[in-house]
Parts: structure tokens; sequence; C-alpha cells
């Protein structure tokens, strides 16, 4: 059929169903290692870097191909990209269940970024031209971020469940049902969407910048953290921000760019990306801390750290039914300054946190961060979508889904290098006389590696051990607690300068006409 006015009828909504559930499962691979930690040190002893890796690479490639697959998308089709990354998150989900070793793991969560960014663009996009009435389209849009947030907060849960009864790598398993229905019912209910004019040359110089440009400063940063100063990794810095630039003169220069930098003169479109690249930088960040401190130092297993990671949602909860009341009374400046304001409380009282501090400090500590954030992303999809003008809606949403992955990732690997710099620092010279080498070079990398290492000493060697390590684990939080403080002060300074021009209710913009056919 072709559509261009009028309001959504039951065949958009089941739509909608479908397309929340790839964006459920994509959420979820976020965190859903976060508790299998332990299982993946004692199991594959990735070092330091590559834990880190394995947490974020998916999240990195995510981020940096989400641009180029939403100009493919264009090209061939949202919907027929949606399918063709499903079978591959399929695919790549039972390759990263079967690893056995540290780089397999790697490569296996790298194949699942590539596979994801295939399918994330195609979701907010295709929502935009499905719902063409405003209220409809908030409504819709309210859905899919509350899915995505859902995700994220679900994610280690499903991990804790299936890590209490089964081996770690059952936690990529979930996600090939769910991707196998959406391939089923994709065809159905879901129209397919393409430009509606020739878009010219694929711009493949763009797309090999904008995924080189990310991956050498996430390198850099993450070695030079945890592993000290070595040249390779120290020219990986500039070296990206170099190819940063030439992707940004690429997309200035180009007869069909990936990217369009117009939509940044956009002040509201600007002002949204940017709110919530520093709430998902912050919240991203610390749920890695927060459920290793959990299980690492409290000694949890994985399914009850997973049930008590879910008492920071009831903060949560109020914050987005207190933003929701106030986003037609109050300005949006003064409620995402406000939400950042409260996060930097969360950072405050995190460097309270210390290895021996009651459970009820982290949770309350974590439950203030993530109403922080999450109050003030809530107001900003609806903002993105709207503030495009509807022929790049497209372009919008996967710039908006593109800052928000890098968000996240830079959140994980920035905080997460932080902390893992300290806790290394804080370990030499401390370990406990008469560790040998191999145990001492396990409880420098990670503090899963001293738990392990410390599982096979003697009573009294062992509890040392793992009293300076947790020590020293606590000490790097405290620091990523700092950065994370000033940041969320810095976003709320930002906030009410980038946003201040809006009023407390803006009128949302008319719908234009798209081509869509089933």
């Amino acid at each position: 059929m072709t559509a261009t006015t009028g309001r959504a009828g039951r065949r958009e909504w089941i739509g909608l169903a479908v397309l929340l559930l790839p964006t459920l499962v994509l959420a979820m691979d976020m965190g859903v290692l976060f508790f299998a930690v332990p299982y993946i040190s004692t199991e594959l002893a990735p070092s330091g870097t590559q834990q880190l890796w394995i947490m974020d690479i998916y999240s990195f490639l995510l981020s940096g191909l989400l641009i180029t697959m939403g100009a493919l998308g264009d090209r061939i089709g949202r919907r027929r990209l949606l399918m063709v990354g499903a079978a591959g998150f399929i695919g790549a989900s039972l390759l990263a269940a079967r690893a056995d070793t540290a780089g397999g793991l790697i490569a296996a969560r790298a194949l699942l970024g590539v596979a994801g960014a295939t399918v994330m663009p195609s979701t907010l996009a295709l929502i935009r031209t499905m719902f063409h009435d405003p209220r409809q389209r908030q409504a819709a849009l309210g859905a899919w971020g509350g899915v995505l947030t859902a995700g994220a907060t679900l994610g280690p849960v499903a991990g804790g469940l299936l890590l209490d009864h089964y081996w770690w790598g059952s936690a990529f398993l979930p996600a090939v049902p769910v991707m196998a229905l959406v391939l089923l019912a994709a065809p159905a209910v879901l129209p397919e969407h393409r430009a509606a004019t020739p878009a010219g040359r694929f711009d493949l110089p763009g797309a090999a910048l904008s995924i080189a440009a990310i991956l050498p400063i996430v390198y850099g940063v993450k070695t030079l953290a945890v592993d000290g100063w070595h040249p390779l990794p120290a020219l990986a810095v500039p070296a990206g921000l170099l190819l940063g630039a030439a992707f940004v003169r690429r997309q200035r220069t180009a007869a069909h760019p990936l990217l369009d930098l117009g939509l940044f003169r956009i002040r509201t479109f600007t002002g949204a990306i940017t709110v919530n690249t520093i709430a998902m930088f912050a919240m991203m960040g610390f749920s890695l801390f927060t459920s290793q401190y959990l299980q690492l130092v409290k000694g949890m297993s994985p399914l009850t750290a997973s049930l008590w990671s879910l008492a920071p949602s009831l903060g949560v909860g109020a914050a987005v039914g207190i933003t929701s009341a106030l986003a037609g009374r109050v300005r949006p400046a003064v409620l995402m300054g406000g939400g950042f304001l409260v996060a930097a409380a969360g950072f405050a009282m995190m460097t309270a946190v210390g290895a021996h501090s009651p459970l009820a400090v982290i949770l309350v500590a974590a439950g203030v961060l993530a109403a922080g954030t999450v109050g003030t992303m809530t107001m900003t999809a609806e903002m993105v979508v709207s503030a495009a003008p509807v022929e790049r809606a497209g372009a919008a949403s996967a710039t908006s889904e593109t800052a928000v992955e890098l968000g996240s990732s830079l959140g994980i690997a920035l905080l997460g290098a932080a902390g893992a710099a300290v806790y290394r620092h804080q370990l030499d010279g401390a370990l406990p006389a008469g560790l040998d080498g191999e145990a001492g070079r396990a409880a420098r990398d990670t503090l899963g590696g001293a738990v392990t290492a410390a599982a096979h000493l003697p009573d009294r060697l062992g509890s040392d051990l793992l009293e300076t390590a947790r020590t020293a684990f606590t000490d790097g939080l405290h620091v990523a607690a700092v950065v994370g403080l000033v940041f969320a002060l810095g976003a709320a300074v930002l906030a009410r300068r980038l946003m201040g021009h809006l009023p407390a209710a803006a009128p949302a913009p008319k719908a234009g006409a798209e081509t869509v056919t089933a």
C-alpha cells in the first residue's frame, strides 16, 4: 500500500511490536555480559585490555557503522536491511556462545556489533515512516525509548539468571529465537521504505573512515590506561583524531555523503544528540562497576547480583514519571539540566562506596545516578525525529543512535580504563608477600583474576589478596566516579545552553510526505 498521511491502524501497531523486539535484544546485549566477567576471567583468562574489548567492542562497531548502515538502508530498503541484520545476529550469537578463547569472543562480539548496526537504524526510521500523527508517533517513540531502557536494565538480569544455571556463553542464546521471530513477522507487518530518488554512488571512503576514526582512539585510550606508556597506542589516539577530521571533511565535500552535516545546524537536533550521548556515557559507564562490585566485592552469585541490580530501577521509574508530568509545564533545558545535577549527586555518592560499605550505599547511589540520566533521555527521542525534516528522518535516526551507542561505548571504555588504571597502580607493590608470579600477574590484570587466584591460595594468603584487590577496585571506582561527576556537571550547563531556546510545550512539526510501499 501507499501511506502518506493519516492515523496508524492495527497493522502499524503490530509492526511497532515487531520493531521493539530487536530493539530489546540490541539493548540487552550491551549489558548481558556484565555478570559473566568472573566466569570469562576464569575460563578464557583475558588480559585487562582484552576484558575491556570483550565488554565494548560490540558497542563500538555498532556505533561506528550505524551511519553507514543507515545510508545503505535508504538504498536497499530499511525492512530488507533489518532482516539481513537479524539473520546475521543469529549467526554471531551462536558463535559468541561457543567461543573458547578471549580473541574468539572479541571477534564474535565484533560480528554482533556489525549485525546490530544493520538492524538498529531501521527501527527508529521505520517508526517515523509508519506513524504520521504527532501524538501516535510520540507514543510509539516513547515505547521505543522505554524498551531501549528496559533492555539495558534487563540485560544484566537475564545474564545473571542464565549464568546461575548454565555456562557463560548461554547469555547470548536468548537473542536467537527473538531474531528468528523478527525474520518471520517482518515481511507481513512492516512496510518497505527506501529513498524516493536515486542517492548516487555509495560513499565507500566515508564508510571506511567512519569506523577507522573510532577504533584507534579507543584502542589507544584503553591500552595506555591499563598497560601504561607504549608508542603504538600513543600514536593511535592522534591517528584516530586525524581520521575523524578526514571523515568530517569527506562528508562536507562528497557528492553523496553518508552523514548530512546540515542536520547539526538544527539547534534542537544538536542539543538532543549531545544530551543523549552524555547521559548514556554516564549510565552505561558505571553499570559495569556496579555489577562487578556486587559479584566480586560483595561475593554475590550472578542471579543474586542481577536481582539486586534491579533496585535502582525504582529511581528510574520515579524519574520518568516526574519528567513526563513536568514536560508540558517546565522548559526542557531546566528539566535536562536538573536531571544531570541529580546524576552528579549519584556520582558524588559513589565516592563514598568502600569494600565494606553496606549494600544500600551503592544501590542508592546507582538509583540516583540512573534516575538523573534516564530522566533526561526520556525527552530526547521525539526531539531528534521531529527536529529534522521528514525527508531526512533516516539520517537523523542513524545519527541519534550512533550518538547513543558511542556514548555507551565511551562510558564503558573511558570510565572502565580509568578504574583499571587506578586498580593496577594501587596493586603495584601492595600485593601480599609470598604470592607467586602467576597469581600476582592474574591479580594485577583484573579483580576477577584476583578472585580466581585467591580461591587457589592458602586461607590467610587468599584473604589478604582479596582484601587488597577489593580495596584497589573501590579506589578505581572512586576515580571513575569523580570523572563522571565532572562530566555530569558540565552536561548540566551544556543542556541549559543548547536547549534554552525551547519553550515548555513546543508544537509538534507537520509531517511531510514520504514514499512507503508494502
